[in-house]
């Protein structure tokens, strides 16, 4: 489980692919506190460790992650967004996320505010159901606030710090997204197509 607080950026260093599979070789200060093993976000994307050496560390995606991800379009150069995993006495900052990406959307409008950088990005209709205005949404891995829902569209609004400290400040319009949304409305939405199936 993750928060949506992203702690470092990492860049990649080296992409390879193998069979459907893409490895990547990332680049970044977190590495040398990062175990074998541990799972770390990646623009929102659960990955598992593989090896580390020196500041850099090894991942790999497979095909269903890249189906549902941008990942298949990263390349070497891009910063990615990245959050160790939450421990139970962590501060929750940001809200509950799993790491398991629900699908892309794409940047279609960015507006300086003079204090912050609104992005609106178009999703899938059918995730519709799991946004609503005010609530918690997770666009690469991190924690924003979804205002002006409509059935296709939602905007964040970035204050300088975030946009700084994420690859939101390499975002630009037409540039896909992961989007993750909020847990406990996918529960909710479940539960009430169950009980309207019956």
């Amino acid at each position: 489980m993750f928060t949506g607080i992203i702690k470092a950026l990492g860049e990649i260093k080296e992409v390879s692919t193998a069979g459907s599979n893409r490895t990547f070789y990332i680049e970044s200060g977190l590495a040398s506190s990062l175990q074998v093993d541990e799972s770390l976000a990646h623009n929102g994307i659960c990955l598992t460790v593989e090896s580390i050496a020196n500041n850099i560390y090894r991942v790999t995606a497979i095909d269903e992650t890249l189906k549902k991800t941008n990942a298949g379009s990263w390349k070497k150069g891009d910063l990615i967004n990245l959050e160790p995993s939450m421990q139970l006495n962590d501060r929750l900052d940001g809200h509950l996320v799993q790491g398991h990406v629900d699908g892309t959307g794409i940047c279609v409008n960015k507006i300086n505010k003079d204090g912050s950088i609104e992005f609106t990005f178009k999703y899938d209709e059918h995730f519709a159901s799991l946004i609503i205005e005010k609530g918690s949404i997770c666009v690469n891995g991190v924690s924003l606030t979804a205002f002006n829902v409509s059935n296709d569209h939602f905007t964040v609004a970035i204050i300088p710090y975030t946009f700084t400290h994420t690859n939101f400040q390499s975002l630009h319009e037409n540039d896909s997204v992961n989007l993750e949304f909020d847990l406990l409305g996918k529960y909710v939405a479940r539960i009430t197509q169950v009980n309207s199936s019956k």
